[in-house]
């Protein structure tokens, strides 16, 4: 789990763009499937040893600058369910246009690896991303992570609930690795030219 310093407020430094990985707080959740998101913030804090904040609403925060972007790093505490609040207070307060906002989500209907982005679109099932597109509409950027469909019915709250098994860890450390490069990617080219290069594999290669 990450270290959180007391609480602050958040920089006024103009962002470029808000990252917010979507998940439940508190250990009982940590590193489960539908923390994913979560995962991958905490894999960029520690490649950039950025340290969190509590925010002044439901909300842990850090920042970062790459490719001569800043970026505000977000973690909701709202729970899953609600993210939508702790997205749109964000966006409000520092201007942050919701086409500049990503969300990192988890994905069962893709295999475990797997990651996509994209824009607009309805929430497919997803509670985090639809209480995200009630608060603020449906044109922010989201990145998938697949975390496979081994369930049966009925037990997709089990399933996306539990951590990730012993023999899944290494391929959900590359899903990470990889998610981090294609965000840097992002802040480098831009978004139609990263979703040409990530969607078609042709900027990390298998």
């Amino acid at each position: 789990m990450f270290n959180i310093l007391k609480k602050n407020k958040v920089l006024t430094m103009k962002y470029d763009y808000a990252f917010v990985g979507l998940g439940n707080p508190g250990d009982k959740y940590a590193e489960t499937r539908h923390n994913i998101g979560w995962m991958l913030i905490e894999k960029i804090a520690s490649k950039y040893k950025l340290t969190f904040k509590a925010g002044s609403a439901n909300f842990y925060y850090s920042e970062m600058k790459y490719a001569g972007k800043n970026v505000i790093l977000i973690l909701p505490t709202t729970y899953m369910n609600s993210s939508g609040e702790a997205v749109a207070f964000v966006s409000k307060k520092y201007k942050i246009e919701p086409k500049n906002i990503l969300i990192f989500v988890d994905e069962y209907n893709f295999p475990l690896g797997k990651i996509h982005i994209k824009s607009n679109g309805s929430g497919g099932g997803h509670n985090g991303t639809t209480s995200v597109i009630n608060h603020i509409g449906s044109e922010f950027v989201r990145l998938r992570l697949g975390i496979d469909r081994n369930f049966g019915q009925g037990e997709l709250v089990e399933y996306v609930l539990a951590k990730f098994k012993e023999d899944e860890v290494e391929q959900v450390t590359q899903m990470l690795n990889d998610s981090v490069l294609s965000l840097e990617h992002f802040l480098k080219v831009g978004y139609k030219r990263a979703i040409s290069d990530i969607n078609s594999g042709t900027l990390i290669q298998k």
